[in-house]
């Protein structure tokens, strides 16, 4: 395991910010206190990243933001909650759309190292790990927001998404359906809101619609209508569809009026986010709302509380969803 300037700051029993001054031959720090820091790094045989200390010896003022799908309105008005909260605190935002794809995250990534930001938020899929591991270890700062890696150690803003889930299902249940449909893009996120689904629907002896199936089309619209079209076409066709965001929902809403069906008399649908977009939506979305305002700014303070060095150990932040009742359910007489 690569020995980190954590390492180091913890043998030596001095702050990050003392062992990043000895790095840089700069502060005020005792010739006792630089010496002992040196003989630590020697023992551990410590290599520092250059470019890490770079970045930590001198600020450029600059994050990376990258986020998966800016046609999205919760990605959307996510950046721009981050983006206000960076401007009260003096930081300016690169923002990078990378449309879940890999490849471009590794180029943005790159990119972005050589312009030397002093730090990273990753709001996008990343579902592979390495990546993320790899600025960890390169010590850059680094912050998670929209998901959570519970597999290691990083800063991370996440909203409880089991819950989100099991509100949803809580509501429908209640509500008297039975046969619930669900749609939704194969993220860790909408994993774990499916598995607060799943157990509401235990917890009633109930299971889901078998219809269901992951999409991963990039029109999320377009893909709710589709879904939508293969539930109404079926000869099991629910009486409810919970859709993991509000654009899957307003597919779902505009392919079941099409095809002639009365929302919420013949469907109810639930979304997911609570954006902008729940109020141009006939008949106004029921969903479960994230705190997108209180996401950007929890995750913009984490970030400059790192690239302050005024936080030793990683932090993570789960924010409560909520749900939030308007016209697009109702009870089954």
């Amino acid at each position: 395991m690569k020995v980190t300037i954590y390492d180091v700051a913890k043998e030596a029993n001095v702050s990050i910010a003392t062992v990043s001054k000895v790095l840089n031959n700069s502060g005020r720090i005792s010739e006792k206190t630089r010496k002992k820091v040196k003989q630590i790094m020697k023992e551990l045989n410590y290599q520092p990243n250059m470019l890490a200390s770079a970045l930590m010896g001198k600020q450029t003022k600059t994050i990376g933001l990258l986020i998966p799908d800016l046609a999205n309105p919760f990605f959307s008005e996510l950046a721009r909650s981050i983006e206000d909260r960076g401007n009260e605190l003096d930081y300016h935002l690169v923002i990078c759309n990378t449309d879940y794809n890999n490849a471009k995250e590794n180029r943005y990534l790159s990119l972005l190292k050589q312009k030397r930001v002093d730090g990273f938020i990753l709001a996008s899929g990343f579902e592979k790990l390495d990546k993320v591991q790899e600025l960890i270890s390169e010590e850059i700062p680094v912050v998670i927001v929209a998901r959570d890696f519970p597999m290691f150690s990083v800063n991370a803003v996440a909203l409880d998404d089991f819950t989100g889930g099991y509100l949803a299902a809580k509501h429908l249940v209640d509500l008297g359906h039975k046969n619930i449909g669900v749609i939704a893009r194969d993220l860790w996120s909408n994993r774990e809101r499916l598995r607060g689904f799943h157990h509401v629907l235990a917890e009633n002896h109930l299971t889901l619609n078998p219809n269901f199936q992951f999409v991963n089309e990039v029109d999320h619209i377009k893909a709710g209508r589709n879904m939508a079209a293969k539930y109404i076409h079926s000869d099991n066709r629910p009486t409810a569809i919970f859709a993991c965001n509000d654009l899957l929902a307003a597919g779902v809403i505009q392919m079941a009026k099409e095809l002639g069906l009365d929302i919420p008399q013949d469907l109810s649908v639930v979304g997911f986010d609570n954006t902008s977009i729940v109020s141009i939506i006939e008949p106004p979305l029921t969903t479960i709302a994230q705190p997108i305002q209180n996401m950007g700014k929890e995750v913009m303070d984490l970030m400059v509380s790192i690239i302050n060095e005024e936080k030793d150990a990683k932090s993570r932040v789960t924010l409560l969803p909520s749900l939030v009742l308007r016209k697009s359910t109702k009870k089954i007489t």
